[in-house]
């Protein structure tokens, strides 16, 4: 799971929303709701508030103090900061509430920024000292999280930092937009923010910093310690986790570190709280065979470990994803059949354990798939006790995965119990997070799992019963809602999801207008593009016929027309995808004033990738040139063509696996967007060189797929699991293929195409979504037929259409469905409703239906089926399939 999503589900219980709203909330600190002092400017950024004087100017950049504190202490350093900067005119800004400032510190905060809570601004060198050493002296001793990516300051929570002040922007040499700071030549580069302290190459550190610098890192060794640290296996911000050997006895252990007053949970407990509970809870567990031994536990540099025998043996997560056999394109009786007793009898195990554990009084409070491991006879082990609790205090549970996470109703040994009914149904269909915006969807995944696995009848009956908190059973559940195939299902579709769209629109707001996914508040302006964003949700309404909307085109095009500074410029991610719609819905004028925007910015040197670089640019301008007949214009599109082209190299400059460290694969940022952009202008020139180079960038991707040994599926090779999506997978790559195979005939890429097709063909996709779900694989399959008979054509199209039921949500008197992580709901074309509403377009409407750059291929040329052809492929293997639930 993405840990980022949960601070973004705390503001609504429907859509994903920024974590908080500065000086709003019952929290507020007194501060935030005081009007700005006299001759104090007063202004809302971000998450922060931020006060500075008239009339005084601050350099762009420089060295910055950053104070932390807790929870109990923040009111009072808050007034010492604020009763210290006001009279001496010294700019800071602040979180403005209790709230936010948990929020900065949780768990899985992002560890670069995490401690933050006040964020002061010297105007030189010398202010820094005289601020650092009168400030720090008012704050001496005070306790606060550490600030990992700065320097401290003496035994206070002062830190200091080289970075900017202004906002500026760059484009990293990864082709990615970030917050910039100028080098020592000039040139705007990245404001590193990592989780390590680090000053920049051109800048020199002051010498009153450098004691504090000598003495960072000081403490015991941990040469002197009676245990090897030999490999880290997770990090929060509350610490890491580490295999280990003890070198007294050479057992293999694990040593769990606790970070002070940061790693919060919701109840306000910081990594080391949680972590004595779990040492007092492992030790009355002593003797069970289900939880880890507690071997150890020790001090060091002020960090807390605990030292837990190494289970060995294998995730209960990772095992489920390895087994699942709806992932398979063709899973028969027998696959199925063997997977369900592997299944029950692991439930069986893992209830047994749990019973054990209340036995003794206590309470797991975090039963989850990754925190269960499989030993190698089958016998479970129940691991991470940090949110366990003693049965007789009643506690509600602070800490929760995604789809195991109990209503705040329930206590005690009844959080575990829920957990213990979540597992039995994500076992057999794994999209128990949906429960949370929906909790009657129980019966509906219960009746589906029983009806496609050889389950013992009335088996999900108690599960249903607990999760729903109703009398229910699963062979008596209501069916849910359903998507019909045909045109009148089609209809009905279409006006639910439109009804729910609209019914959601915010125009009042600046910042979106239709709620989305998380990355809407990742950037500047992240509310108005194609992916995310306003652009994309219009878009697929008009080409849909669900109808134009001039109040919300207006909407956009005001915002659009004065972007907020660092706007990202991208096709799907920024303003090229707005001109774009625009442009669609007949603003052309605003649309060349977008672009004209664009052209001042620095986006020759974005990366080649259709998302947010140059082939999506290349696109959108050749588009405006073709339609206008503007030279300037069609020369800015040769000259992104002529930079992706150089950038290109030959077919082995890629590795042979996709993310991580490496670059991706996939229609959005892989090098399918080039050859999308080599193929429409090798259509616009005729010069074959550039059906070469579109070739070449297929081999590209394809080096960076693998094709599945069990059922002949070929998926993008992340390394440790394999994806078939539209974004980052193989059915992206694969809509650029069939419409190379429009142009020239290759067997090699024919065979790959065909293996592609299957890879949409699977019973389970863990999203719904257009980029990263089913609705995708509907997308895809749907470009092979006429428009309005994908579904009478091809039966695995009808039955993908159903199969979205899975994940439809009654709202607003419609339908929606939840985007990224199922925590939510969302209308955005990637990961919502909009990108379902144009799949089943694509797939049902009497118009064709397509991605902007990706119209259907000449009938009778995208290829043959998928089963007619041999796919004679060398890269094989049986890793991991797709998904991670």
């Amino acid at each position: 799971m993405d840990k980022r999503y949960e601070v973004y589900c705390l503001m609504d219980p429907l859509f994903y929303d920024a974590p908080a709203r500065p000086g709003g909330g019952d929290t507020a600190f007194p501060q935030a709701l005081r009007p700005a002092p006299d001759g104090w400017r007063r202004t809302e950024v971000d998450d922060w508030l931020a006060l500075r004087p008239a009339g005084r100017t601050l350099p762009v950049q420089g060295w910055k103090i950053h104070v932390s504190a807790c929870l109990d202490n923040a009111a009072d350093i808050l007034t010492t900061v604020w009763e210290y900067c006001v009279p001496r005119r010294i700019a800071f800004k602040f979180l403005p509430d209790r709230d936010t400032l948990l929020l900065a510190n949780a768990k899985y905060a992002h560890r670069g920024s995490s401690g933050k809570f006040v964020t002061v601004y010297p105007a030189d060198e010398a202010e820094l000292e005289r601020v650092l050493t009168e400030l720090g002296a008012l704050l001496d001793g005070r306790a606060g999280p550490y600030i990992l990516s700065d320097l401290r300051w003496g035994e206070g929570p002062l830190y200091v930092r080289y970075g900017a002040f202004a906002e500026r922007y760059c484009v990293s040499e990864a082709g990615e937009v970030e917050p910039a700071v100028e080098d020592g030549e000039g040139r705007l580069v990245p404001d590193v923010r990592g989780p390590a302290f680090q000053v920049p190459d051109w800048v020199e550190l002051p010498g009153f910093l450098a004691p504090h610098l000598a003495r960072r890192g000081g403490g015991a060794a941990l040469a002197d310690l009676p245990y090897r640290f030999e490999s880290a296996l997770h990090f929060s911000n509350g610490g890491g986790i580490y295999a280990g050997t003890d070198l007294r006895t050479g057992d293999h252990v694990v040593l769990k570190e606790a970070r002070p007053h940061a790693g919060l949970t919701p109840d306000g407990r910081d990594a080391v709280a949680r972590q004595r509970r779990e040492r007092e809870m492992l030790e009355r567990l002593r003797g069970l065979d289900c939880v880890p031994a507690l071997h150890d536990h020790f001090e060091q540099g002020g960090h807390h470990f605990l030292v837990e025998e190494r289970i060995e043996g294998t995730e209960l997560n990772d095992l489920f994803v390895d087994r699942y056999p709806l992932t398979l394109a063709r899973a028969d009786e027998a696959a199925t059949a063997g997977y369900a007793s592997w299944a029950l009898d692991v439930h069986d195990r893992v209830a047994r354990a749990v019973g054990e554990v209340h036995a003794r009084g206590v309470v797991l409070g975090d039963l989850q798939p990754s925190n269960i491991i499989v030993r190698p006879d089958g016998s479970v082990v129940l691991i991470d006790l940090e949110g366990a609790a003693d049965e007789a205090e009643g506690r509600r549970q602070a800490l929760g995965a995604q789809g195991f996470t109990a209503p705040r109703a329930l206590r005690g040994t009844a959080v575990d119990d829920y957990a213990l009914a979540c597992l039995k149904l994500f076992l057999f269909l794994p999209l128990t997070g949906l429960l949370t915006l929906a909790p009657g969807k129980a019966a509906q995944l219960a009746r589906e799992a029983a009806r496609t696995f050889p389950v013992p009848d009335g088996y999900f009956d108690e599960a249903v019963r607990l999760l729903t908190g109703a009398g229910g059973t699963a062979g008596g559940a209501e069916p849910g809602p359903r998507l019909r195939p045909d045109r009148t299902g089609w209809a009905q579709a279409r006006a639910a999801l439109a009804r729910s769209v609209l019914a959601a629109a915010t125009p009042e707001r600046d910042d979106r207008l239709f709620p989305g996914d998380i990355e809407q508040f990742a950037t500047p302006g992240g509310g108005l593009g194609m992916a995310n964003g306003a652009a994309g949700v219009l878009y697929a309404l008009d080409v849909t016929g669900a109808g134009r909307h001039p109040g919300h085109e207006e909407w956009l095009i005001r915002r659009a027309l004065r972007p907020q500074p660092g706007t990202l410029l991208g096709l799907y991610d920024g303003l090229h995808g707005v001109a774009h719609v625009l442009d669609h819905l007949g603003h052309r004028q605003e649309a060349l004033k977008i672009l004209d925007q664009c052209a001042g910015e620095q986006w020759h040197r974005l990366g080649p990738d259709l998302r947010g670089g140059l082939s999506g640019i290349g696109l959108n301008l050749l588009h405006f040139a073709t339609a206008t007949g503007e030279p300037a214009l069609r020369d800015a599109a040769a000259e992104a063509v002529d930079a992706v082209a150089a950038r290109l190299g030959p077919a082995d400059a890629v590795p042979e696996v996709s993310g991580g460290g490496h670059p991706y694969a996939g229609l959005m940022r892989g090098s399918s967007g080039p050859a999308l952009l080599f193929l429409r202008w090798y259509e616009h020139t005729g010069d074959p060189e550039f059906l070469d180079l579109a070739a070449t960038a297929l081999r590209q991707d394809l080096r960076r797929c693998l094709l599945r040994d069990e059922d002949g599926v070929m998926e993008v090779d992340e390394g440790w699991r394999t994806m078939p999506y539209l974004a980052e997978g193989s059915v992206g790559i694969g809509l650029v293929l069939d419409d190379y195979l429009a142009h020239r005939a290759n067997e090699g890429f024919t065979a790959a195409a065909a293996a592609i097709r299957r890879a949409a063909e699977g019973r389970f996709y863990v999203e719904p979504g257009l980029f990263h779900g089913l609705a995708g694989m509907i997308l895809h399959l749907s470009r092979a037929h006429p428009a309005g008979t994908a579904a009478q054509r091809d039966p695995v199209v009808g039955d993908q259409i159903r199969r979205l039921a899975r994940y439809a949500v009654g709202h607003a008197g419609g339908l929606a469905f939840p985007g990224e992580e199922l925590l939510r709901l969302s209308l955005d074309l990637a990961t919502g409703s909009a990108g379902v509403l144009l799949a089943l377009g694509a797939a049902l409407h009497d118009s064709p239906v397509r991605l902007p750059f990706l119209a259907p291929p000449p009938a009778g040329r995208a290829g043959p089926p998928s089963h007619s052809v041999p796919v004679p492929m060398e890269k094989s293997t049986e890793v991991k399939r797709h998904d991670d639930p």
